[in-house]
């Protein structure tokens, strides 16, 4: 899987030594890797169950379909010039019934900057040019007003609410092909 590039952020594949070197706490590892500056607190204990919820066993079974279309986004730092992990966006699993669901995450350092915006729609632009693919859809909090902003400037549409397991309530987006 290549890269996708945008106009400020280049958006790399997350790979199985990626998500390796995450599980073992290595960030000297991922940004050998990634060839970028990682966050102090990056990755987090949370981001890892958030992002690679399936078992890291799963995962080295079968990386093509669980990291399906995941990717890191990264900036370049306009001071020095250096290439910053800013956040991720990840989508649950490749789509067995044509329906991508994706999810995204911006460090807060670099939240309001329009980087959420960008990635997410890039890679829902990338996911709709795969075959077979007819849809993406994404779910946030009702509550979540920028993450509403991200949907709706990424093209998704409001379509519905239903229930989360532990959010409770929440707003449904799609984008169809």
């Amino acid at each position: 899987m290549e890269a996708l590039v945008t106009p400020r952020l280049i958006l790399e594949p997350i790979t199985l030594p990626v998500v390796e070197a995450t599980f073992r706490g290595d960030r000297a590892a991922i940004e050998d890797l990634v060839q970028a500056k990682v966050p102090d607190a990056w990755p987090g204990r949370a981001l890892v169950e958030r992002a690679f919820s399936a078992s890291l066993e799963h995962i080295r079974a079968d990386p093509a379909t669980r990291l399906w279309g995941d990717r890191l986004m990264i900036a370049m730092d306009e001071l020095g010039g250096t290439r910053l992990v800013v956040g991720s966006v990840v989508f649950h699993g490749k789509p067995e019934s044509g329906v991508a669901e994706v999810g995204y995450g911006v460090e807060e350092r670099w939240q309001r900057q329009g980087y959420a915006s960008e990635a997410t729609s890039a890679c829902v632009d990338w996911a709709l040019a795969q075959p077979g693919i007819i849809s993406v859809t994404a779910t946030t909090p009702p509550w979540h007003t920028a993450s509403i902003r991200v949907l709706e400037r990424s093209g998704l549409a409001r379509v519905g609410m239903e229930e989360h397991e532990t959010l409770g309530e929440v707003l449904r987006f799609e984008r169809r092909r």
